[in-house]
């Protein structure tokens, strides 16, 4: 499963000395960070309301929309997939609640 990320981290690593005219990630590169933010914003929206209509094809176009997004965003800050799976791996047995406590201290 995480091998499809690990292509798309390669790619999106790829794309930053790409021309801004041939590639649409190398263009959000270009526009600079706050563009991308705009775009995992709209792209979280999208999904909201997805879920809400409860159309589940939908909903999965959206999402997919949104991981891209925020891979996006993870890449323009030096950061991968990986990061965030070790993240999630580190929590795993954790109780949420437990976990949030955690944050604050």
């Amino acid at each position: 499963m995480s091998d499809i990320l690990q292509q798309l981290a390669e790619t999106l690593e790829a794309r930053k000395g790409a021309d801004p005219d041939s590639s649409y990630v190398a263009k959000l590169y270009s526009k600079g960070l706050d563009a991308i933010l705009k775009k995992v914003g709209e792209e979280a929206t999208e999904t909201i309301l997805a879920a809400k209509e409860g159309n589940p094809e939908h909903l999965i176009y959206e999402t997919a929309d949104l991981w891209f997004h925020t891979l996006v965003m993870l890449a323009q800050q030096g950061l991968g997939p990986d990061a965030v799976l070790q993240e999630l791996s580190r929590r795993v047995g954790l109780s949420g609640l437990d976990e949030k406590a955690a944050r604050k201290s």
